[in-house]
């Protein structure tokens, strides 16, 4: 095995003969960057697999050794969607089932704050990334390769082609499940999965307000438009409950969510409610799919509904 090393400057020499160095501490001046071919600055060797041409009309295909694919997706931020990614993983993992995370947002990676994990994954002779594995399941995060205080100022090109290496340059080994945790939006990164990936069905997470309405509808027609099978909807922040009297208080609205998946044929995985234990043990490193207690209950929901229909 050989260890990921972080992008060098551009003062520093880059490569030896017949070996590229990795980079990634300056992102606008790196020699690679500029290549638009290699962003992450995975070392390949010369065996490596030829890179998807830039115009393709194959189909998409499943990642290799992967035998179900699964996007959480939210057309908005800030509804919840990656701790949802993570707990449904984590009780698929408690399911019996081999699992795999891969967060995908580019921008704004958050995976390896909630795993408690850091540092660079190792690498095989092949030239491909290993996953780092917590708590039963193997993750994989832009998060680890590249410095946490720093911005990734990108454009599209080079978010595609980072994008296009998280997908064909790790090395899961074999996996019933792969969760992806999709970033917001209905941009440039939904539409190369959908187009390069395989996937065997999509979670929408909202909050019961109007405003995030709007974006789920938008998020179910991205997916109609690119043919990928909807497995329902997560109602998240549906309710809060105070810890001290038990009094319900529905601040983001009552069941929006539901009404609007309903009314559009589309099922509901789980009501998750605002909860502050489930905030606090993301931001420890041990979610509650992990730590156990009544929060833990619904996200194994969602994850016997993905489970029953992707057959696994």
């Amino acid at each position: 095995m050989r260890s990921f090393r972080r992008i060098a400057p551009f003062n520093r020499s880059v490569a030896a003969i017949g070996r590229l160095q990795p980079i990634v501490a300056n992102f606008h001046s790196s020699p690679a960057l500029k290549s638009h071919e290699n962003p992450l600055g995975i070392p390949k060797s010369p065996a490596s697999a030829p890179r998807i041409p830039r115009k393709t009309t194959r189909r998409p295909e499943p990642i290799a050794g992967v035998k179900k694919t699964v996007v959480v997706s939210s057309a908005k931020g800030g509804v919840g969607k990656s701790t949802v990614s993570v707990n449904t993983a984590l009780s698929l993992a408690k399911r019996g089932l081999r699992v795999g995370l891969l967060d995908v947002d580019i921008f704004g990676p958050s995976i390896p704050t909630m795993f408690g994990l850091s540092g660079e994954p190792r690498m095989t002779h092949e030239g491909k990334l290993i996953p780092m594995s917590k708590f039963g399941i193997q993750v994989m995060s832009m998060g680890f390769l590249v410095d946490p205080n720093k911005a990734v100022a990108w454009r599209g090109l080079l978010v595609q082609k980072a994008l296009e290496q998280l997908l064909q340059d790790v090395d899961w080994g074999t996996l019933d499940v792969l969760v992806m945790d999709l970033p917001p939006g209905t941009g440039d990164v939904q539409l190369t999965i959908a187009q390069t990936v395989k996937i065997d069905g999509a979670i929408i997470v909202s909050t019961p307000q109007d405003v995030a309405l709007v974006d789920v509808i938008r998020g179910l027609d991205l997916f109609e438009k690119t043919y990928t099978k909807v497995l329902g909807l997560v109602q998240n922040m549906s309710v809060f409950v105070c810890p001290n009297c038990n009094h319900e208080t529905h601040i983001f609205g009552v069941d929006g969510a539901v009404t609007e998946a309903k009314s559009r044929g589309l099922g509901v995985l789980g009501n998750v409610p605002l909860d502050p234990q489930i905030c606090s043990q993301s931001d420890k490193g041990v979610p509650v799919a992990v730590s156990g207690g009544v929060q833990a209950k619904y996200y194994d929901k969602i994850a016997e509904g993905v489970a029953d229909q992707l057959g696994v």
